[in-house]
């Protein structure tokens, strides 16, 4: 079994794997180092990988180091990848953005794949049908945008964002979260609109620790997959194994 880290900007999340299905998850706020003791614990792990977005504390690499199996630490544009980086910075290149991408493309080998991951930050990622990793856009996620209201305006509060969602707010704070809300679903459809234009057989993933409850026209080619990163670091350890 291998185990697959996911540290990000508000959560890491810890995934067992036994080969290429997911067995479990566990998530856990940072510091809660007691978490994957107890799921290593429960499970006989032979491998792992580790990928983070932020900065890991010499605390939890030193349990890293500990645990009674080897942990490749990603990282993108050093570890070797399945895929083909056409990336031009590519140690700039998010570690999650890149798993994604390869765990699209692995999922969907042979077509052409938009991943759109909606957290702090709401990623655009293109694979093509040849394994080529082209790029990507990134935008503001929910909480981002409601936070910006409230701090570059002198008057407008800072809102929740789950609450009442309709088509047009009669208060300050419908007005707002709606604005939000329809904002990152009208951006969703042009981005998956304008590459069906320029690739019809277009297949999309959308995954992200931020569920906003979307509902978008049945014509577009949705799939929702809450594990397309980790399947990606999965694939990535898998493909690294021979250096562990």
């Amino acid at each position: 079994m291998n185990l697959v880290i996911d540290i990000g900007n508000t959560c890491t999340k810890f995934v067992c794997f036994d080969g290429d299905n997911v067995i479990s998850e566990v998530r856990s706020d940072k510091g809660e180092y007691d978490k994957l003791l107890r799921l290593c614990s429960d499970y006989h792990f032979e491998k792992g990988i580790c990928a983070a977005v932020s900065h890991t504390s010499s605390e939890f690499n030193h349990l890293l180091d500990s645990l009674p199996f080897p942990v490749l630490r990603f990282e993108s544009g050093v570890t070797p990848v399945p895929i083909i980086n056409k990336y031009k910075t590519p140690h700039t290149l998010g570690a999650d953005r890149l798993a994604a991408a390869v765990g699209a493309n692995y999922m969907q080998p042979g077509r052409d794949v938009l991943i759109i991951d909606v957290g702090t930050c709401i990623t655009f990622d293109f694979v093509n049908s040849s394994g080529e990793y082209l790029g990507g856009n990134i935008s503001p996620g929910p909480t981002m945008r409601l936070k910006a209201f409230h701090e570059f305006t002198s008057k407008l509060p800072l809102i929740e964002r789950r609450g009442e969602v309709s088509e047009l707010g009669d208060t300050t704070e419908l007005a707002l979260r709606n604005g939000v809300y329809h904002g990152v679903r009208y951006e969703i459809e042009g981005y998956i609109t304008e590459f069906l234009r320029k690739y019809p057989q277009l297949f999309v993933y959308l995954t992200g620790g931020v569920h906003l409850n979307l509902h978008f026209s049945e014509k577009m080619p949705i799939f929702a997959d809450n594990f397309i990163v980790p399947r990606g670091l999965n694939r990535i350890l898998e493909y690294n194994n021979e250096f562990l």
